[in-house]
């Protein structure tokens, strides 16, 4: 069932490619209603402001712990009637009080194929690895790093010369398609998980 009063808020911490390619499409970016981050010069509240969306940021400086930084997070979604979270880039671990209260409605993106290369450095692993075949997922969060159900993954080729930037190129060229669709099929209620197994419904035709 589509939910159309589903809102969204991203939380980013760098450039905002992926950020912009969720504002950018036509079902997910009208529902974002909020940006945050936990770095006051992020490229991510630029485009949020460009966009007319509200652009936060949470200094993790102005807070004793990482859950004092997280209930503020928390907070402030709630207090914006968020539905959904969605990870674009975010550099900080998710605390277990946010991933419980968005428990199955917060999705993150990772630059392989899990499980395989989690972690902050999952490109240049990949590389130093030596595997011809890397790729994108995107999960679900739960208390783990890189650890929750698959949603979606697509394949990336390693080619001959490659090195982070070059490989990174076409991996964000992947992340910029499948997560903004993956995020719909959240925000829509197309996901039925199963455990580890996540069934993605399709998306309903017009007739």
């Amino acid at each position: 069932m589509r939910r159309v009063d589903a809102r969204v808020a991203v939380l980013a911490s760098g450039s905002g490619t992926n950020l912009q390619a969720l504002l950018d499409h036509p079902v997910v970016g009208p529902r974002i209603v909020l940006v945050v981050s936990d770095r006051w010069e992020a490229r991510a509240l630029e485009r949020a402001r460009a966009k007319t969306v509200e652009a936060l940021f949470v200094d993790p400086k102005g807070f004793p712990d990482r859950p004092s930084f997280d209930r503020a997070v928390l907070a402030a979604v709630r207090e914006r009637d968020v539905g959904f979270v969605v990870l674009a880039g975010f550099m900080r671990i998710v605390g277990p009080e946010l991933v419980r209260a968005y428990a199955g409605r917060m999705l993150n993106l990772h630059p392989a194929l899990l499980p395989s290369f989690p972690g902050a450095q999952g490109i240049r692993e990949a590389l130093e690895w030596g595997v011809k075949v890397t790729g994108v997922t995107v999960h679900l969060v739960d208390e783990e790093v890189d650890h929750g159900p698959i949603v979606a993954q697509e394949a990336v080729s390693v080619l001959p010369g490659d090195d982070e930037e070059t490989l990174a190129t076409r991996i964000h060229e992947v992340e910029h398609r499948i997560y903004p669709q993956a995020v719909q099929a959240l925000i829509e209620g197309r996901l039925e998980i199963e455990g580890r197994i996540v069934h993605v419904q399709e998306e309903p035709t017009d007739e």
